[in-house]
């Protein structure tokens, strides 16, 4: 049995149950799910200060769980604090970009992404360049409303995300990666609109922790040296002392 945590390190309690619900479809039979929201912060990340944030919240939302975990899924879209959580982690974290990118590198040459909130656009393009596939990036796509928006009424948003997708197809993408957890589950939806293949970043993001919780990897981080700190939780405060 594989047991995965997800931690969305927005405060929308909504979006978590959404990206539970689609990733219990997406996980392998015998793979157990836990889904832990953020205890402070944006509703929904949708700038570089919502973000900066949602570092914070999700290295607190591991330091304050308590629960067995064989690998942890960062279910945010633009992966915030993932290199934090995997710093000090004992196993593997995966985030949902990261995972994205790296499976549509393996489908096709040129990748697009697709998202909700025109914010996201420069900061995933920096995003894909700090992983060194800037030339794999054909473009980076928004529609207006927000992640948070879609989520709350996606019929709303289809056809707005199918024209996105199919204009990644004209920028010489291969695949498009729907992004967003706010968005999950909407590939799967959108497919038979679409000219070149989806992937959902819920379900990148699940099927590489099962992989690498089935390897039984341990101690992935190495931790930091002890130091004081004021004003943190009790959970975080401990874990980096």
């Amino acid at each position: 049995m594989t047991e995965l945590l997800l931690i969305n390190p927005n405060t929308t309690q909504s979006i978590t149950d959404l990206v539970l619900k689609h990733a219990t479809t997406f996980a392998a039979k015998g793979t157990v799910l836990r889904a832990v929201t953020g205890a402070f912060g944006p509703r929904y990340v949708a700038s570089r200060i919502g973000y900066a944030i949602a570092g914070h919240a999700a290295v607190d939302a591991l330091a304050n769980d308590k629960g067995k975990r064989d690998a942890v899924v960062l279910a945010c879209f633009g992966d915030p604090g993932l290199a934090a959580l995997k710093e000090v982690s004992d196993v593997p974290v995966v985030g949902m970009a990261d995972a994205s990118i790296l499976q549509a590198c393996a489908m096709g040459k040129r990748f697009s992404i697709v998202t909700g909130g025109a914010r996201w656009k420069p900061m995933l393009e920096e995003f894909v360049a700090s992983h060194g596939l800037a030339s794999r990036l054909a473009s980076v796509r928004t529609v207006a409303p927000t992640g948070a928006d879609i989520a709350r009424n996606p019929k709303a948003a289809m056809a707005l995300l199918a024209k996105g997708c199919n204009a990644c197809a004209a920028d010489g993408a291969d695949v498009v990666i729907l992004g967003g957890a706010g968005l999950a589950g909407l590939a799967t939806k959108l497919k038979s609109r679409v000219e070149v293949p989806l992937l959902d970043g819920v379900a990148c993001a699940i099927s590489m922790a099962e992989a690498l919780a089935g390897q039984k990897l341990r101690r992935m981080g190495t931790k930091p040296d002890p130091v004081e700190s004021i004003g943190l939780s009790k959970g975080l405060a401990k874990l980096i002392g």
